[in-house]
């Protein structure tokens, strides 16, 4: 599958679109996270507790859209877009969406 965040793939022609596709997930912290980022807020730098649980969420949405997008047909995905929300104190939606399309 090509996942693009363009309207169009270098090099094939889209024959034919098939329609928004979209992927999602809803993370909490976890609390021992939680004690290691307030610690590493204190001292500065990444937190890399969140980062992991944020690249394993994009991870996990891509694969829901993908998943989508398979079971109509495509084989690309274009002007894909991330998007995030805060459903509650302490968890958050990742949203990932698209474009399904047929290209050759």
């Amino acid at each position: 599958m090509i996942i693009v965040t363009s309207a169009h793939i270098e090099g094939k022609k889209t024959v034919k679109t098939l329609g928004m596709v979209k992927g999602s997930t809803i993370r909490a912290r976890h609390m021992g996270r939680d004690i290691v980022a307030g610690l590493r807020g204190i001292v500065g730098g990444e937190i890399r507790e969140y980062t992991k649980l944020m690249a394993e969420a994009r991870e996990q949405a891509i694969q829901r859209m993908v998943e989508q997008a398979e079971g109509m047909g495509a084989n690309a995905i274009v002007d894909t877009r991330f998007v995030t929300s805060m459903v509650m104190s302490g968890a958050s939606e990742l949203l990932v969406y698209g474009t399904a399309v047929i290209v050759e």
